[in-house]
């Protein structure tokens, strides 16, 4: 059994579907099930879906007719004779979102809401990579993700049952995918009442490594539009270098630490199995791309990871009293509360400093928390977080800005800096 996992970009357009199909046919040889991604930029597209729909804004149907005429070009495109033959369940998805969007009892919950609308993003793009292989005269069973990856409801973040889903694994897909090409979708799962829920932004690594350890594959195989992983992002460092061999544990340092190539939770249930990762190319598919695995080589070179829009929040008390242990546990509680992930921080008697990715504006109610709870908050926005992984020489950071703040957390560097 192989895993295959393609991204958005691997499928932007007619072309990319037609490529993936090739890849799929001339690498994809025994039992192998394949997770696809939303195409292109679907998902920010319904991002804004659901801001509409939550904020009740005119423009709902706009955006979902923008998303309807994208996919119809790259079905137009695939489909030049009768592509209606194939397609029904295309236009039910979207028929199914546009009653979703149209449920005066929809939740008011902004993540929940988020859960149910973004998927279609991936239930879309697996119907029509699913019905052109088809087309194609290469036969395979779509098969819907939420029926297999079971979760908990916390929704944009789902931890996974993993006995539970397990169970649901080797009694209905395993015995399925041992007799066709399984094509399903990555990022999403099934909560507790039967609800969609997400395992976070770009969580369709996080799913072929389900599937991949759960169905005891041989392999799992990630195709990106880069060469594999490399020691920086080269539209932003160009002297970015591959890494040809990973060991598992500086792969996860690397994805901690925020590097886009792979999703931070793939590693670890793939090195928990063993199951060697590949990240390669879906441009130039016969190269040898990275390999992650137990006994791959430890980076020689310094990593640099750059993350944009951080925000940095500066703690402390009223009442002058230090950071101690039960300012901490009121502080990490607010945190957990809003759903914040801290990238990095930093604690002194007085003060405690935190840095995390701004996502809309999340930390105005953790503020609005943090005061009630007796903490004067300073926010700093529109920071860069720039970390160096295994650094050598740190004086040339490579990219510019004032060092806001910096750390050492053992096997890297970190700076904080503003423009």
């Amino acid at each position: 059994m192989k895993i295959f996992k393609f991204g958005g970009a691997s499928v932007k357009d007619a072309n990319g579907v037609k490529n993936v199909a090739h890849i799929i046919s001339h690498y994809g040889d025994g039992e192998v099930l394949v997770v696809i991604s939303a195409m292109g930029k679907t998902t920010n597209a319904l991002e804004k879906v659901v801001d509409a729909c939550f904020h009740g804004k005119k423009e709902l149907k706009d955006y979902i007719e923008e998303i309807r005429s994208y996919h119809q070009n790259i079905t137009n495109d695939l489909f030049p004779n009768n592509g209606e033959i194939w397609l029904n369940e295309v236009e039910n998805l979207f028929l199914e979102l546009e009653c979703l969007v149209d449920n005066e009892n929809l939740q008011d919950d902004y993540d929940f809401l988020y859960d149910q609308i973004v998927t279609f993003g991936e239930l879309i793009s697996t119907r029509i990579v699913s019905a052109y292989l088809l087309s194609q005269n290469t036969r395979n069973q779509w098969l819907d993700a939420r029926n297999f990856i079971l979760t908990d409801s916390r929704y944009r973040d789902a931890n996974v049952q993993w006995e539970e889903t397990n169970r649901v694994v080797q009694n209905r897909l395993k015995p399925l995918s041992s007799r066709n090409l399984i094509i399903t979708q990555g990022f999403m799962g099934k909560g507790f009442k039967g609800e969609t829920t997400t395992l976070g932004r770009e969580g369709s690594d996080y799913s072929a490594a389900i599937f991949g350890k759960l169905l005891q594959a041989e392999s799992v195989t990630i195709w990106k539009d880069v060469a594999g992983v490399m020691n920086a992002d080269p539209k932003k460092f160009p002297d970015s270098q591959l890494i040809s061999e990973l060991t598992y544990n500086d792969a996860i340092e690397l994805a901690y630490y925020g590097a886009s190539v792979i999703h931070p939770k793939t590693i670890q249930p793939l090195k928990h199995a063993g199951i060697p990762l590949f990240v390669k190319s879906f441009i130039h598919p016969d190269e040898n791309g990275t390999k992650v695995s137990e006994n791959g080589v430890t980076i020689q070179v310094p990593c640099r990871i750059l993350k944009q829009n951080q925000i940095l929040l500066e703690i402390s008390t009223r009442d002058f009293n230090f950071i101690a242990e039960e300012s901490l546990q009121s502080i990490f509680a607010a945190l957990s509360n809003h759903k914040v992930r801290v990238n990095i921080m930093q604690n002194s008697a007085i003060h405690f400093r935190c840095v995390f990715d701004n996502k809309e504006n999340k930390f105005v109610p953790l503020m609005a928390e943090l005061d009630t709870l007796g903490f004067n908050v300073k926010a700093t926005e529109n920071l860069q977080l720039l970390s160096i992984y295994q650094p050598e020489d740190t004086t040339a950071l490579g990219v510019e800005g004032r060092i806001v703040l910096e750390q050492n957390s053992g096997s890297a560097n970190h700076y904080l800096l503003q423009l």
